[in-house]
């Protein structure tokens, strides 16, 4: 039976080795290569073409989620298994969206692991439980209230967007420039002005009305 080649990147070493020792117990899998970074991954994966990659979010250089859609337009036929430490579901809308088949939390057992790498292997979708029931209850959120006859200003757009893209207030306020303070302030008029109750009604508004990408 052929093995499921997969890819592993990680900024970590110690993770990332970890990763292939543990894999390559699995009589299913073999691991054909590892990358520290998003534009090493994408190197490695055009040499390599592994059947799945498995993919931190946290990377230096170029981080996941700008390394997704990359991998995605060069090797559409490549599957991605996100594997980080981040449950927020911002972070899970923009990777699904920006197209990964797997969302996994790096406290998943081995067995749980294992399943997610076959299953996107098979082109099936897979979700860490506890995100898979936040999800739904975040999809099961009453919506009709998500308008607004206030406009957003320029700047809470691109911290809308931003939000949308899994970043804290912290990350946001490094890409705009500003203190860490003025963008909560931003996200408090944003959902104010949206009749919003958190960040991730933000981030499901945000990608609803398609202001995922860079337009401002």
């Amino acid at each position: 039976m052929k093995k499921i080649s997969v890819l592993i990147v990680e900024d970590q070493s110690v993770v990332r080795e970890g990763l292939a020792a543990m894999l390559s117990f699995s009589t299913e899998i073999e691991v054909v290569g590892q990358a520290k970074d998003g534009i090493e991954a994408v190197e490695l994966a055009e040499k390599t073409h592994p059947d799945v990659i498995l993919l931190d979010l946290v990377m230096p250089r170029q981080d996941g989620l700008t390394t997704i859609p990359i991998l995605k337009e060069k090797l559409p036929s490549t599957h991605i298994l996100v594997l980080t430490s981040f449950a927020e579901n911002a972070r899970v809308y923009q990777a699904i969206k920006s197209g990964a088949e797997g969302y996994m939390l790096k406290d998943a057992t081995y067995t749980q692991l294992l399943q997610a790498i076959r299953d996107v292997a098979e082109g099936q979708a897979t979700l860490y439980p506890s995100i898979a029931m936040q999800l739904i209850r975040d999809i099961n959120t009453p919506t009709e209230l998500m308008y607004t006859t206030e406009p957003l200003t320029p700047r809470e757009l691109e911290t809308l967007r931003l939000i949308s893209s899994g970043l804290s207030n912290q990350e946001i306020g490094k890409k705009l420039v500003v203190q860490e303070r003025t963008i909560a302030k931003y996200v408090s008029s944003i959902l104010a002005k949206l009749h919003l109750a958190n960040r991730t009604q933000a981030a499901l508004y945000a990608v609803d009305k398609g202001l995922t990408e860079h337009k401002y």
